[in-house]
């Protein structure tokens, strides 16, 4: 009878040999039904079948069987084409504001718009571990879709692996996207221009704290949630109201907006003062750094940016930028000077000095 069939798997070992170990098909047919990804998931067999069709492609894409091949054919646009890739093993994986999915998405197409691209297509990785939950699976597979629907990017090809289970942690997810420039504004990190005031969108370091509140299990009284969120329609504002005034954008990722104010002066080789008294904190996210002794100018973000503007439209931009539901805490919060090359110092509330330097180590580990 089929319930008492045998099935031998054979795993060739390094010396030769081979282990044989023995399942029945019920065996089998229960960790086929049950809400557990297993190593055939990732074979290339039936389950892998299963798994894309009854759960990966419908949420993502929705592409039906007939137009599924080995590569996406994309329609030709008008303009430069700005490609970029990331991959992330934020833990947890669900978070305070946010998923490892619609992180995912938010930080690639977050890459795209630094550049004042207009992110169109997404390709999604998948690496999974034996053991890791189905039901888990399909809402980070939601996120992601959630993510790329309000970016308005299409995720057009993607790949999914299984390894053994301890050989990852639960899912780890790679994104790589395109977007094209078609405008004639040269943004890039080299573009600082002495004069320019940095403006930045809001709140510093809430994306850090969110996800190590998360991991740590820390009860704060106001809850504090990631900022992630794709800024490719708050970019198309800046670009709509500053034109070619608009030098550099960036995203003050992992090492914070410190560390990225100090890689941009280094590129454009001038010096930039930043005013402590100006910089958004969230009353709680300073109130857990000063408890853990983190500085919030080093905590990553996931839905901030740094805009390097003209002096003569930096009031008006701070303007527009605020009118966007992204942008409501937005402050200037330096300006560039052609001093020393690479230089970046921050003048304090009680009126001093200090100079701000690169993170050195990595402050908050697997923070995206």
């Amino acid at each position: 009878m089929l319930n008492r069939a045998i099935v031998t798997i054979c795993l060739p070992l390094l010396n030769k040999k081979q282990i044989h170990i023995r399942y029945t098909t019920q065996e089998i047919q229960h960790n086929v039904d049950n809400d557990l990804i297993l190593l055939g998931h990732g074979s290339g067999g039936r389950l892998s079948h299963q798994l894309l069709d009854d759960l990966i492609i419908p949420l993502l894409s929705g592409t039906a069987t007939a137009g599924q091949n080995d590569a996406a054919l994309l329609d030709p646009v008008t303009g430069q084409l700005a490609y970029t890739t990331d991959s992330f093993v934020v833990d947890p994986i669900f978070f305070p504001g946010g998923t490892i999915g619609s992180l995912a998405v938010h930080g690639t197409v977050n890459d795209l718009a630094m550049m004042g691209a207009r992110p169109l297509w997404l390709s999604v990785g998948l690496i999974l571990e034996e053991g890791f939950s189905k039901t888990d699976l399909k809402r980070i597979l939601e996120d992601i879709r959630q993510a790329a629907d309000q970016a308005g990017v299409r995720i057009v090809t993607g790949d999914t692996k299984v390894v053994p289970r301890g050989k990852a942690d639960k899912i780890f997810i790679t994104t790589s996207g395109i977007g094209v420039i078609d405008h004639g504004i040269s943004i890039h990190g080299a573009n600082a221009q002495p004069g320019d005031a940095i403006i930045i969108n809001g709140t510093i370091g809430d994306h850090g704290i969110a996800v190590m509140a998360g991991r740590e299990g820390l009860n704060v009284s106001t809850a504090i949630r990631s900022d992630s969120a794709a800024l490719n329609g708050l970019v198309a504002e800046i670009l709509t109201e500053a034109g070619d005034s608009l030098h550099v954008l960036r995203d003050p990722t992992r090492g914070g907006v410190a560390t990225t104010i100090k890689e941009i002066a280094a590129q454009s080789a001038v010096s930039i003062t930043l005013t402590e008294e100006n910089l958004p904190v969230d009353p709680a996210v300073r109130g857990v750094c000063s408890i853990l002794g983190l500085d919030p100018l080093f905590v990553a973000n996931e839905g901030k940016l740094l805009a390097f503007v003209a002096a003569d439209v930096a009031e008006r931009v701070l303007t527009r930028i605020r009118q966007h539901p992204l942008g409501a805490k937005a402050a200037i919060i330096g300006q560039v000077s052609a001093g020393e090359a690479g230089r970046v110092r921050m003048e304090t509330a009680i009126g001093g000095t200090r100079a701000v330097e690169m993170l050195a180590g990595e402050q908050l580990p697997r923070i995206c």
